[in-house]
């Protein structure tokens, strides 16, 4: 991996992906405004967005930038693009990495705005540091972005990409703790949910709004964080130049 590359990867990408404004409306608007319409559902019922903001805004970053990503990954294959530069000493990894880099910075972008506008104007409060908060939905994002660049190199078409989110993303959002603590699940179903990596940032989110510390809050990071490296290093080994 040449760090020159990645970085002219990282700068192509977000080039590109500022003359696309309906692309950035998505990746940095949606987010805040899901978020919004959630506050406002359980506006008269106190307490209840207290409770489930913060997993909410590990969810909705997740979601997104794993659709985003998904999509322009592929867009670029089937254009013939990653052909051509396939072709140049750009190798996968750099591929790989440059995107995770464009799009990670751009995911803690999202974390800032979604975040804010969810603790500025919706209200919401939390016992931890709002910064821990952020950190949550950045390493979430990220895994999105790493998840949906290993989506797109078994599809063929963005439609076929889309069609990945039964498999690799409700299975997380229903099995993640959001819907009913884990500790309540039946045994075999709160077991694979320790294997599921949104489960650990929903654990993270949860614990920044209770004020935990240390360990209790970190270690949910960082098996996120081990998730999206791993993503990434599949991507990278099963990325083809072209959809056939």
């Amino acid at each position: 991996m040449n760090t020159r590359r990645l970085w002219a990867t990282a700068t192509r990408v977000l080039r590109q992906l500022s003359h696309d404004p309906r692309s950035i409306a998505l990746m940095l608007v949606a987010p805040a405004t899901l978020v919004g319409l959630f506050a406002w559902l359980f506006s008269d019922r106190e307490g209840v967005f207290d409770r489930f903001g913060a997993p909410i805004l590990a969810l909705f970053p997740f979601v997104v930038m794993f659709l985003v990503t998904s999509i322009t990954t592929l867009r670029e294959r089937r254009s013939g693009t990653l052909e051509r530069l396939m072709t140049t000493p750009l190798g996968k990894a750099d591929f790989v990495v440059g995107y995770a880099l464009a799009f990670g910075l751009i995911a803690t972008l999202q974390a800032i705005i979604t975040v804010t506008f969810a603790v500025v104007v919706c209200g919401l409060t939390v016992d931890g540091p709002i910064w821990q908060l952020g950190l949550v939905a950045v390493v979430d994002a990220v895994l999105g972005t790493a998840l949906g660049l290993l989506a797109s190199a078994f599809a063929r078409t963005e439609f076929q990409a889309v069609q990945f989110m039964p498999v690799l993303v409700f299975p997380q959002i229903i099995l993640g703790g959001l819907f009913m603590p884990r500790d309540e699940m039946p045994d075999v179903l709160h077991a694979i949910s320790d294997w599921l990596p949104l489960s650990h940032a929903v654990d993270g989110s949860a614990a920044v709004a209770s004020g935990e510390e240390g360990w209790d809050l970190y270690q949910p990071v960082l098996i996120v964080a081990a998730f999206a490296v791993g993503a990434l290093v599949l991507a990278s080994l099963t990325l083809r130049r072209r959809t056939p």
